[in-house]
């Protein structure tokens, strides 16, 4: 049996060109990725259906629908709470996994040549804050929200970049691809650091030492998954009960998975958890989050709203306006400066597009503004905020895209 494709392992892409082997395995997890931001277009469009008819009480309901056994000891956990922090940890394990491949065999692996994603990267978490920060400055509740115009959706960013850019150079994928697994980095760093309220240092110091075991097992290359489960299960749980959000353990966890090869060609144990988890992640995990979050009212009142809201108004300038502006300026920063190189199969009108298309936030903005807002009234606002922001940004990214699908299509 073929090994499972792993969306990371390509060769540095934009001063070389990539191997056939690592283009192959990047085309095949970029369709289980655009698959997936499909299934989440169609959850989030069935839960704003849902949301705007005259059952929306139910939709309500379900998602604050507590489930919370008191010998738990998790607090107050409703099914949205449940979305965010136990489901959204699959999908975070599996952006460790990415990122531990980007250093293992990918971009990463080199400086110079991660050098000009991943300063546009950083740049394109910088700039989103910076303005919304200046939009909602001197409102200390509305400026809580900083963060959430800074994270990309990877999944939905993807399915626009298949619809509208059929001609994608393999280089201005990968590119993104690695923009989006920094972005996810530094978004699970901002969680860590600044969304955490109170904490129980004996959990957080059981959740370490499960973390370092998993570590220690990776390293003596035990493969038995029945060994990782329970460790896996029990660092989420005393994470998720010391206060620090338990999507940190699930990025810990993955990174921690060993992408060693073995001697008789067997896939890796990264390899093995990417093949099992990523369809769960792409066509369960993410869907149902973006389903039981997406729900908001559209009527004129809500909109209205939204628009005199200064968070929600930050959040939109932050996606559209920050993001390319970080993108496209930390891209061209780095090449002007000499810091980085860009490919001779990339274009400037190719890179201002995939800058638009990082304003496409999704999954990540909203598991943030839940944290950051916990007003329902405010987290509405602004999960309306995100989506708009996503499909203005969509569009002017679509825009540029067909316009480069003609000019690639013209004979030289």
């Amino acid at each position: 049996m073929a090994r499972p494709p792993f969306k990371r392992r390509v060769a540095a892409t934009w001063p070389v060109r990539p191997t056939v082997r690592y283009s192959t395995q990047v085309a095949s997890a970029l369709r289980m990725e655009t698959l997936g931001g499909v299934v989440m277009l169609l959850a989030a469009i069935g839960a704003l259906v849902w949301a705007n008819t005259p059952w929306a009480s139910t939709y309500e309901s379900l998602r604050t629908f507590e489930i919370s056994p008191h010998w738990l000891h998790l607090g107050h956990m409703d099914v949205q709470h449940w979305a965010s922090s136990g489901l959204l940890a699959v999908f975070f394990f599996i952006a460790g996994l990415e990122l531990r491949e980007e250093l293992a065999h990918g971009e990463l692996r080199n400086p110079r040549d991660a050098a000009l994603p991943v300063i546009a990267a950083a740049a394109g978490v910088l700039l989103p804050a910076l303005i919304f920060l200046a939009v909602t400055a001197g409102e200390p509740e509305a400026m809580r929200g900083w963060a959430v115009p800074t994270a990309t959706d990877i999944a939905f960013a993807l399915a626009v970049l298949a619809v509208t850019f059929t001609s994608c150079p393999a280089p201005l994928r990968a590119f993104l691809l690695t923009l989006a697994v920094v972005d996810d980095l530094i978004a699970i760093t901002i969680i860590a650091l600044f969304y955490t309220d109170t904490l129980d240092w004996t959990s957080l110091g059981l959740a370490v030492v499960l973390v370092v075991a998993y570590g220690v097992l990776q390293h003596k290359n035990v493969r038995s998954p029945w060994v990782y489960v329970p460790i896996a299960v029990l660092a989420w749980y005393f994470l998720q009960r010391s206060g620090i959000h338990a999507t940190v353990a699930a990025v810990a966890l993955g990174m921690l998975t060993s992408p060693k090869e073995t001697p008789d060609g067997r896939p890796t144990n990264a390899e093995r958890a990417d093949h099992v988890l990523r369809p769960f992640s792409a066509g369960l995990c993410v869907p149902v989050f973006a389903f039981l979050s997406a729900g908001v009212g559209l009527g004129a009142s809500q909109l209205g709203a939204v628009f005199t809201d200064r968070a929600a108004l930050g959040v939109i300038a932050g996606l559209v306006v920050g993001k390319f502006l970080g993108v496209f300026g930390g891209a061209w920063a780095a090449v002007r400066l000499g810091l980085a190189t860009l490919g001779e199969d990339l274009h400037w009108h190719e890179i201002a597009g995939v800058a638009l298309l990082a304003g496409v936030g999704f999954t990540v903005s909203l598991l943030i503004g839940g944290l950051a807002y916990t007003d329902p009234s405010q987290f509405e606002r602004v999960t309306t905020a995100v989506l708009i922001a996503s499909v203005l940004a969509s569009a002017a990214a679509a825009v540029v895209f067909r316009r480069r699908v003609r000019v690639r299509a013209r004979p030289d």
